[in-house]
């Protein structure tokens, strides 16, 4: 299945999931009703940074966007390289790849490939679930931010975040940089008031 096509059918499985309309889920997440309309058409090559505010607005991670749709979901918990979804920001050039198996999980994997000097930014905010992501990299070395924190990795190294503060990721070198993801998706639950 086109990336696109994947990408379209999983955000109108989500919105339609909240009963959001497209006026909603464009309130919600600051992108055009219009622009959200060509996605879920399979008519735009969305960016990083749109579907991270579409991801926020549904109240998943970016890489749940990348998942099979629910009714097409298999039971098998391999995932064969060749059938991974694999897709290219239009604005930076970075490479995802889903790594995970269809079956569902709280654990998602995703490998990157970080082009040279690029950055991208994500208005990352408070979602419906609680989701943890820790960054190993693998290749290069990358600056990496989420909200007043900050850190340079190594190759080797390792960073924990929950993702619910504006991130961003930038690779300073001349070479590209590879890493894994690793995203643990909790319920929310809320704070309970004493009486």
């Amino acid at each position: 299945m086109d990336i696109n096509t994947l990408i379209a059918r999983r955000v109108r499985e989500l919105r339609d999931y909240h009963g959001l309309s497209l006026e909603a889920l464009a309130e919600r997440s600051g992108v055009s009703r219009s622009n959200i309309s060509l996605i879920e058409r399979g008519q735009s090559s969305p960016t990083a940074a749109v579907l991270d505010k579409l991801a926020t607005a549904l109240g998943v991670a970016l890489a749940s966007l990348f998942e099979a749709p629910a009714a097409a979901v298999a039971s098998s918990p391999l995932a064969r390289a060749a059938e991974q979804a694999v897709w290219t920001d239009p604005a930076s050039g970075y490479v995802r790849r889903a790594l995970s198996p269809a079956l569902p999980s709280p654990i998602q994997l995703v490998e990157v490939h970080f082009p040279a000097g690029q950055r991208v930014a994500y208005e990352t905010g408070a979602r419906d679930a609680e989701i943890h992501q820790q960054i190993w990299l693998i290749e290069g070395a990358m600056e990496i931010s989420a909200g007043d924190q900050h850190w340079r990795l190594e190759v080797g190294d390792c960073v924990a975040m929950r993702l619910d503060a504006p991130t961003v990721f930038h690779n300073p070198t001349r070479k590209p940089a590879r890493y894994l993801v690793a995203l643990s998706t909790l319920p929310f639950t809320p704070v309970r008031r004493s009486a």
